[in-house]
């Protein structure tokens, strides 16, 4: 099973992360959390899941799948 693509971030000199997903922002880090996030982004094995971990979205796709069990219908 592929893991999730499409993330890129964006390093500024004033200590700011800018994560976009396809090209649309996902989520903005600063301070503190911003150079956690780039010393782990740098350091991982798999960027794309470490972005997509930090920006919530790494479970996307499988809810269409939970939402139509019979277990989960109304």
């Amino acid at each position: 099973m592929p893991g999730p693509t499409g993330f890129a971030y964006t390093a500024h000199p004033t200590g700011t992360v800018h994560i976009t997903h396809h090209d649309r922002p996902a989520t903005t880090l600063q301070g503190d959390r911003a150079g956690r996030y780039l010393t782990k982004v740098t350091t991982a094995p798999g960027p794309q899941l470490v972005m997509a971990r930090w920006t919530g979205t790494y479970r996307r796709g499988s809810e269409r799948t939970a939402r139509n069990h019979p277990r989960n219908r109304r």
